[in-house]
């Protein structure tokens, strides 16, 4: 992976930037690579046809007064037909549901991919992101068994499980452990990040706003995942400044 664009802690944009952009969009991705993140979160569902598609919610209900019901159930020119940019703001009407090629043609060579795996199969999002060249810039958040078939199918690609207990991290760092782990802030402690390190793994967290930033930066978590990362952005900046030009 190339090195992170801001001092040292790679800066995730969770959904995208999306705190005034409907989320898990172009428009959000397309705002990330714009603000200088290092990653933009992706939630990857399968569509009636088998085509890949970026949506949170196994439903649609929450996007859009269109359509109801799984995003399984619908193909992806049903999914194309719909709205779900005006729910927040007149400006994005007509924002559509990304699929996954539309993805890769926007981040390849731009932006890393943390790809949160939601429903779909492991080995078609690899075939896809080889096409672009995009398999050593994604890290992967997904089951045990997707990450087994990840494996299998992508031996190059990045895993990235998450531990869950001290148990599981002390399985996680025998003797093949993945690049990455995932974590969140209410789990994270110095002293896992110290064993993570000892390693050679790096720690991705997910963030618990703005207050928690400066602890997971002392513990020395590596990438920060966040719904701000405008905000993370700067407060990094400002870290990385010399003294004598801090505000």
């Amino acid at each position: 992976m190339p090195q992170p664009r801001q001092g040292g802690v790679y800066v995730i944009a969770h959904r995208g930037a999306h705190l005034d952009r409907p989320e898990n969009t172009l428009a959000a991705y397309r705002h990330a690579i714009e603000l200088g993140c290092d990653f933009v979160e992706v939630d990857l569902r399968e569509t009636a046809d088998g085509h890949i598609v970026s949506v949170h919610n196994a439903t649609l209900d929450d996007y859009t007064r269109d359509a109801t019901g799984p995003v399984k159930q619908f193909t992806l020119a049903q999914i194309k037909q719909l709205d779900i940019g005006s729910r927040v703001g007149p400006q994005w009407k007509d924002e559509r549901i990304p699929d996954l090629e539309e993805i890769l043609s926007l981040c390849a060579e731009k932006i890393g991919l943390y790809i949160d795996l939601k429903a779909a199969d492991p080995c078609k999002v690899a075939e896809a992101l080889r096409r672009y060249g995009m398999q050593k810039r994604a890290v992967w958040y997904a089951g045990p068994g997707s990450l087994k078939s990840l494996k299998e199918c992508c031996p190059e690609c990045h895993p990235m499980p998450d531990p869950h207990s001290p148990r599981g991290l002390e399985r996680l760092l025998g003797s093949n452990p993945p690049p990455v782990i995932a974590t969140d802030f209410r789990t994270v402690t110095p002293e896992i990040i110290r064993q993570c390190h000892t390693a050679g793994v790096m720690v991705f967290v997910d963030d618990g706003g703005p207050e928690s930033w400066p602890a997971l930066l002392e513990m020395g978590a590596d990438g920060i995942q966040t719904d701000d990362p405008a905000g993370l952005i700067e407060l990094l900046r400002q870290r990385n400044a010399p003294a004598e030009t801090r505000n």
